[in-house]
């Protein structure tokens, strides 16, 4: 009898939680079933803002035009038939090298060249065999020693002093708003990156001689992609190589660096004036080293802008405030 009671009692304690915990279960089986009819009843009010989500997240982006492809000016920013001198410049550090050159170099080496020559033949006929048939035994003269230190001394340093300002104006780090540009030289391309707008890199290739004269550009130093640049606002290029020594080249613009692997170069310039500005691998790099073109299409800062846009790049600075300050205000903020 004891051994039934023990199981009788058992059972009952095996059911009580069980019939305790079925009020619990019902209640949560009810708020699960009242949940979807509340969601629902819900839903009509929401609707239409649902709706929008969705459809605000589909619809596309528009896109931004590229601006149209500069056409560039006969003679500008290129070399020119029967030409002797440099190319016109459009960057400041270009004109002083001009000016150095043109007005200052050239008339020197001009006139120690003539005055050499007229003294080289005054000797010759002056100090003959048959005019001086008994050899001058001078070997001293103190006055001509003395001049001819001082005046090649003197000469040196009415070079040197515009020199070295070019070579300082040259090296002169990039003010803190400049555009920074990386190039790349690969054998035998150019890659651009724009990291400050998020545009990733792209290569540039010489075009075929039908492709260059259909655009109406120069064959040889046309390529398909340009280096795209503001006029009017400080640039500084990040230079390097990935294989070999390349040397970022464009002589109307003064700009001349060499692309070396394992190292970046730093070169800032500022466009003066919009246009298409053309230059060339100046490093011996390989077998098609004279198939390395580059055209930097300088735009007016507005159109600078779309293109950057044009690209799915993004704007930073000042050009971003400016972008923000021309765009139309559509609604007003009601109090």
């Amino acid at each position: 009898m004891k051994k039934v009671k023990s199981l009788v009692l058992a059972a009952l304690l095996a059911c009580v939680p069980a019939a305790m915990m079925s009020p619990m279960a019902m209640a949560q089986d009810n708020v699960a079933a009242a949940a979807p009819a509340a969601d629902n009843a819900a839903a009509p009010a929401e609707s239409p803002a649902n709706a929008t989500a969705p459809a605000a997240e589909a619809a596309p982006v528009a896109k931004v035009a590229a601006p149209p492809r500069m056409k560039p000016t006969e003679g500008i920013g290129m070399p020119k038939p029967g030409e002797i001198t440099l190319q016109e410049q459009f960057t400041s550090t270009g004109h002083t090298a001009r000016w150095l050159h043109d007005k200052m170099l050239l008339p020197l080496i001009t006139i120690i060249s003539v005055f050499v020559l007229l003294l080289m033949l005054y000797v010759m006929v002056r100090y003959r065999r048959s005019a001086n048939p008994v050899p001058s035994k001078t070997s001293h003269n103190t006055v001509i020693e003395v001049v001819w230190t001082l005046v090649p001394v003197l000469i040196l340093l009415v070079i040197a002093i515009p020199s070295i300002g070019l070579l300082a104006d040259q090296y002169k780090p990039a003010p803190k708003d400049a555009l920074t540009v990386k190039v790349t030289g690969y054998q035998w391309y150019w890659g651009y990156e724009y990291p400050d707008n998020g545009i990733p890199e792209f290569v540039s290739n010489m075009l075929p001689e039908d492709k260059a004269k259909e655009n109406g550009e120069p064959y040889l130093l046309a390529p398909d992609n340009r280096l795209v640049l503001p006029a009017g606002r400080p640039v500084k290029l990040i230079i390097t190589g990935a294989d070999v020594i390349h040397s970022f080249a464009v002589p109307s613009l003064w700009v001349k660096m060499d692309a070396v692997p394992g190292r970046l170069n730093e070169k800032s310039f500022t466009i003066e004036k919009p246009g298409v500005y053309y230059g060339q691998c100046s490093e011996l790099c390989g077998a098609r080293h004279g198939f390395m073109p580059i055209a930097i299409e300088a735009l007016p800062p507005a159109q600078f802008d779309q293109w950057v846009r044009s690209q799915g790049g993004t704007l930073k600075g000042a050009a971003a405030e400016k972008t923000a300050d021309a765009a139309p205000v559509t609604a007003e903020k009601k109090i």
